[in-house]
């Protein structure tokens, strides 16, 4: 185990309240509420946008259907139009002529199926662009919304990133002030531990692991000289004693 002076082994207190920090930050970095208002937002954006895709597919079919329709119709019409004006001339012979009159009565009736058709897929039509213009405004507000919690959550990472900055600038300085082997040691403990490396004793208790002491532990502190460094048997974590470790 390594020597190193007691205001060496106090300054790594010091150390961890930085790497307890940059901890934190690294926490709130990956659990960013407006991360995961924007993840909601994205996930109904695709389910929206694929609404409207299809939405906007049943508009297209339903137009084609309308202007099939509109040509049937226009189609009959013309030919109204031209038996109209033949039967009107007079031209032909009487059998020709009650020919035509019979074909008008039959478009008639035709006429009237196909614009009876063509009012129900206009009919259709309308219900299918209003469900379309319905999905494409809902389009809009996610976008907007998307686009606002976007620049907040950007803003958030920033400020993570600034503080994470400003952290290891601060852990740097803090770390050079130590034994080099202290710090090692501390890297390997804190790693072991599961990112506290070192804790205060106070009053004799661990703050790493809240254990208190046992007489005999504090006995044995008691004798040790302060540039040893001690590794508490409960957590294995170093142990700083302060005046307030209560030995």
């Amino acid at each position: 185990m390594p020597k190193a002076p007691a205001i060496d082994q106090q300054k790594l207190l010091d150390l961890q309240a930085v790497d307890t920090r940059l901890a934190q930050l690294a926490h709130r970095r990956a659990t960013l509420p407006e991360q995961k208002e924007l993840d909601a937002l994205l996930a109904e954006q695709r389910t929206v946008g694929d609404t409207g895709v299809a939405a906007r597919t049943v508009v297209g079919d339903v137009e084609r259907l309308v202007a099939k329709a509109e040509a049937d119709v226009q189609q009959v019409r013309d030919r109204v139009a031209r038996n109209t004006k033949r039967l009107e001339s007079g031209a032909g012979s009487a059998k020709d002529l009650q020919g035509l009159q019979h074909e008008l009565e039959s478009l008639a009736r035709r006429q009237g199926v196909l614009e009876d058709d063509e009012l129900e897929v206009m009919e259709r039509l309308e219900q299918a662009q209003a469900a379309a213009a319905e999905v494409a405004a809902r389009e809009a507000e996610l976008a907007a919304a998307v686009e606002a919690v976007t620049a907040r959550r950007d803003e958030a990472l920033t400020a993570v990133a600034d503080e994470e900055r400003a952290a290891l600038a601060r852990r740097q300085a803090v770390a050079m002030g130590i034994d080099v082997p202290l710090v090692q040691l501390y890297e390997k403990v804190r790693a072991r531990t599961g990112g506290v490396g070192a804790a205060l004793l106070r009053a004799r208790r661990c703050l790493g692991c809240m254990f208190e002491l046992s007489s005999s532990d504090v006995s044995d502190l008691r004798s040790t000289a302060p540039e040893e460094v001690v590794l508490h048997e409960e957590c294995g974590r170093i142990l700083v004693r302060t005046d307030e470790s209560g030995l």
